[in-house]
């Protein structure tokens, strides 16, 4: 068709409407409450097999609050255990989880002291189970929920950080419950770990000439020594963090934080809950964690992976490929992200979801549990 008169104008047209649409979006400030709504609907599951569901389910008198979310129900059961401890995963899902939602049903889950669950029950009915017993307890009863509402003889779990002490309890104890066990930013050894940390930052601040983190770290010296406080863990952390060892040559502590606002799932109040439930729970279990020592549990009867970011510092990865080369699983596999640090899946979404596809799905289409391939047409 020739470029006609009538092509000319309509072309214009558009373009000035795309050019006044575009001024429009420019000077007007879009309300929060309409980011998320159009979050929210950009991840919309839609598919006639899916599920998208929020709810509380009782556990161990309690209220304890879940997300689920995936494309097809035949799939899969991944159950993610967040770290912290307090520290939610749900409010970040957004940036990175709705691609996995093709290939396994995702259940994030609020712990006992985090998040949605902390603003929805007081702390006096909340604290009897803050141990590292009541947590793995509380998990195991998590995953007997969903392998019986769903069907499911076995499940994925996926622990990150914290999330991996309660992932390594229950592959211990119940190995037949899961196809594998995923650790993400594994803890090992917590002691040396934290030692590790603190010898990065402070050789990291000495080659930068940085002395108010020189003066600083080496105030709280021998670390971690006898009796580790929040306080000194927080100054090895924050100097830990800004020179890489949380997210790879990110600086910007509030990198991932400042997308829980955004979320779709979570409301002011349950925004507010997250501090406050994040020193609740270290207040219970940072004594606990900084005892917990895997470096003798090294038996297993599921699959192991372990997704290592090969900068990281906050659970070092030295330790974590150290521990694996001594592992004993039915098949065992380690993967080491080159760009990363401790926050994997959002700093390489791409890579990991590559892995979760390739190197943890076949496990469950081996046993039949996995939706009918999707065959693209190509012409």
């Amino acid at each position: 068709m020739p470029y006609s008169r009538w092509t000319r104008v309509f072309t214009s047209t558009a373009v000035c409407a795309a050019l006044s649409i575009t001024a429009q979006a420019a000077t007007r400030q879009i309300p929060l409450a309409e980011v998320k709504a159009i979050i929210s609907a950009r991840n919309d599951i839609v598919s006639p097999h899916g599920i998208e569901q929020q709810l509380y389910v009782p556990i161990d008198g309690i209220r304890q609050w879940i997300s689920i979310r995936g494309t097809d129900l035949r799939n899969p059961i991944l159950l993610v255990l967040h770290g912290g401890p307090g520290s939610p995963e749900m409010p970040a899902a957004w940036t990175f989880q709705r691609p996995w939602e093709d290939y396994f049903t995702v259940v994030e889950w609020d712990q006992r002291g985090t998040g949605k669950t902390f603003a929805a029950n007081t702390r006096a009915a909340q604290s009897p189970g803050m141990t590292i017993a009541g947590m793995t307890h509380d998990a195991a009863q998590l995953v007997r929920y969903l392998r019986t509402r769903f069907h499911k003889r076995k499940i994925f779990l996926l622990g990150h950080s914290w999330g991996t002490v309660l992932g390594v309890e229950l592959a211990e104890r119940h190995p037949n419950w899961f196809y594998a066990y995923i650790g993400v930013g594994q803890i090992v050894n917590m002691r040396r770990g934290e030692r590790l940390g603190y010898d990065f930052a402070l050789r990291e601040a000495e080659t930068h000439h940085n002395l108010k983190a020189i003066h600083q770290l080496e105030a709280i010296a021998p670390y971690p020594g006898p009796a580790l406080t929040l306080k000194r863990v927080s100054v090895r952390s924050r100097w830990e963090m800004y020179y890489g060892g949380l997210t790879f040559r990110r600086r910007n502590f509030e990198w991932d934080s400042r997308t829980w606002r955004l979320s779709p799932e979570y409301s002011s109040r349950d925004l507010k809950a997250i501090d406050a439930g994040s020193l609740y729970s270290l207040h219970h279990l940072l004594g606990p964690l900084l005892k917990v020592n895997f470096d003798h549990v090294t038996d297993f009867a599921c699959p192991i992976i372990e997704f290592v970011g090969a900068h990281d510092e906050t659970t070092p990865a030295s330790l974590t490929v150290q521990w694996f080369k001594r592992l004993h699983a039915p098949s065992k596999r380690l993967v080491i992200f080159a760009h990363s640090s401790h926050m994997i899946f959002e700093e390489q979404p791409g890579h990991f979801l590559v892995h979760l596809v390739d190197d943890v799905l076949p496990y469950a289409i081996k046993a039949g549990d996995a939706a009918p391939a999707q065959t693209d047409v190509v012409n």
